[in-house]
């Protein structure tokens, strides 16, 4: 069983944390690759690719130009703990123990527009790049999508054995590059709603949070079949069966 989900915008880098063992990205050659492309861009056309404001795509300049192939500690974070948007809030995995990341290492990736898919204990550089960024590659590649192509499916389908599932709680941005469509393994996507008006509605924020949540359960409960996860009940959530379909999982809220 393998977990989806997606990177996060906001991200710490306060070095290799020296608990845990760093692995190397399964593709940094291509993630070298796209930041030498990204460091010959200028804050200006950053901004235009990537929608952002001025200070970001200075910042995110100021990133790539310091970029190196081969960060050294201080310059480098294991990616489930560099990133810190609403997710991985709900992921929590500052206080997990080498039992909780040997789990992950081996069942959670990350998709990442520059890194294709990151393991948690992967070394990586703080950067940021969408995978739905307008970011011509080549002329034959004339998105994320395309230069990745079939990339991403086939690492995730190598870590995966026969009958196993994909869990998928990456954001659709994310999940497209996966090219679950095409895969030969089963797809559970679960979805987080709260009751809102008298109807269970899907809130970004609690919902982003949920993905976390849930992917943290699954870590420090060690799920070996995906009927577990119907047990999952962090901050009030519960599997409704009415909601749910075959591959659509739907988790609600009555009450935050």
């Amino acid at each position: 069983m393998i977990f989806l989900l997606s990177p996060a915008k906001k991200l710490i880098c306060e070095g290799l944390n020296d608990k845990f063992r760093a692995t190397e990205p399964l593709f940094n050659a291509n993630a070298n690759y796209l930041a030498e492309k990204l460091k010959k861009k200028s804050p200006r056309s950053l901004k235009r690719m990537m929608g952002i404001s001025q200070e970001l795509a200075e910042l995110n300049h100021e990133r790539f130009q310091n970029w190196v192939s081969n960060p050294d500690n201080k310059e480098s974070m294991q990616a489930v703990l560099m990133f810190q948007g609403d997710v991985y809030q709900g992921l929590d995995a500052g206080d997990w123990n080498k039992g909780d990341m040997q789990y992950a290492q081996d069942h959670l990736r990350i998709l990442s527009g520059l890194y294709g898919v990151l393991r948690p204990l992967d070394k990586v550089m703080p950067y940021r790049l969408e995978m739905g960024s307008d970011f011509k590659v080549t002329p034959a590649k004339k998105n994320l999508y395309s230069y990745w192509g079939d990339a991403i499916k086939e690492s995730i389908s190598n870590d995966l054995e026969e009958n196993e599932i994909i869990v998928n709680l990456a954001s659709k941005e994310y999940a497209k590059a996966a090219r679950l469509g095409k895969t030969n393994y089963k797809v559970i996507s679960p979805e987080f709603k709260d009751l809102h008006d008298g109807e269970y509605k899907m809130m970004s924020f609690f919902a982003k949070k949920a993905r976390g949540m849930m992917t943290r359960f699954a870590v420090k409960q060690r799920i070996k079949d995906v009927e577990e996860l119907k047990a999952f009940d962090s901050e009030g959530y519960y599997f409704n069966n009415k909601l749910s379909k075959d591959d659509k999982w739907v988790f609600t809220r009555d009450k935050r």
